[in-house]
């Protein structure tokens, strides 16, 4: 079968377009035929040997896919050859079949296209549980969406929505402001023309924001803490800037603030039945048409290292799948 190996960190004109041998399903696996996998700004960063995960070479990048299950293995019971279903490993999915735990499989309906599912398990799972897990974000409530285009923060505004908040966008041009404005963002903010701290400043009003979801860090989680209201709720999703900020601890005494990290990977291992109770309820959100999980674009395996560069000079908005 095809396959999109890393051999070596480096960049993504490094990898290597091969062909391995094929899975076979082991005690609790499924084997996985891919129809499509998506992939996320960290895809880049794994490959460079830069992520805080440093799988064994060769591996493949993509986390997250969807697809038919073509062979269970032994003690698999509520999985079965024909289903079709969403999932997400570590990495892996860049190829053209993948054995993964069956538990990390959910089954997904006929309505629901193989593209948008596949990229829906860590973006709109990380939110769903940074936003009401880890955020408690209430109804009424204003949020703060940094890197509001991107495939994380497109989950973010379309779920503050579902959550009942006033959505604030947060992107670096115009063209990706309109593009979250489309989405269901009630205000936008560039932060590229304007001053990100004057202007939080001024849609937050008197009361300030209640929750700030970030996950590009660098120089726009301070102004971004300093806009929180009393008792607000900074949520650390990750460093797409690539500077992982130092705050000053003095901001959240005075604002009695919470600074939360939100590792939904990490959850995931710990509440494994959490996880799939919170995978099917957007999986069935998505289908209902309550979320788009828009695709950006569409490459064929042969172009994942385009499609890699594409996502890290930042011209995505949305989701960039592969389709084996």
């Amino acid at each position: 079968m095809k396959a999109i190996l890393c051999n070596h960190f480096g960049g993504p004109e490094d990898l290597v377009l091969a062909d391995i041998a094929a899975p076979v399903a082991g005690p609790g696996e499924a084997v996985v035929r891919i129809k499509a996998a998506a992939l996320n700004f960290f895809d880049t960063l794994i490959i460079a040997g830069k992520y805080q995960h440093k799988p064994p070479f060769p591996f493949s990048p993509a986390a997250e896919f969807a697809g038919i299950v073509e062979s269970v293995g032994q003690g698999v019971t509520d999985i079965a050859v024909g289903d079709r279903v969403m999932g997400s490993t570590g990495w892996g999915a860049a190829r053209e079949c993948l054995a993964t735990p069956a538990k990390q499989l959910v089954k997904i309906s006929d309505n629901l296209d193989f593209d948008r599912a596949a990229g829906l398990t860590i973006t709109y799972s990380t939110t769903l549980y940074g936003l009401r897990e880890r955020g408690g974000l209430k109804p009424g409530e204003t949020l703060v969406v940094l890197g509001a285009s991107g495939g994380t923060g497109l989950a973010a505004i379309e779920i503050g929505k579902i959550m009942g908040a006033r959505v604030i966008a947060c992107a670096s041009s115009d063209e990706k402001l309109d593009f979250a404005r489309s989405h269901g963002a009630d205000e936008t903010v560039n932060y590229a023309s304007e001053d990100l701290r004057g202007a939080l400043k001024r849609v937050g009003g008197a009361r300030g924001i209640d929750v700030v979801y970030d996950p590009v860090g660098g120089p726009y989680a301070e102004p971004a803490v300093r806009s929180l209201g009393w008792e607000g709720r900074y949520l650390v999703i990750g460093f797409a800037a690539g500077e992982i900020p130092k705050l000053a601890l003095n901001l959240v005494l005075l604002k009695s603030c919470d600074i939360r990290g939100v590792l939904w990977g990490a959850w995931t291992l710990r509440e494994p039945e959490g996880q799939r109770a919170l995978m099917s309820e957007i999986a069935r959100w998505c289908a209902e048409g309550k979320l788009s999980a828009h695709v950006h674009a569409v490459y064929p395996l042969a172009e994942t290292a385009q499609a890699l560069k594409d996502i890290a000079n930042r011209k995505v908005m949305g989701k960039i799948v592969l389709r084996p």
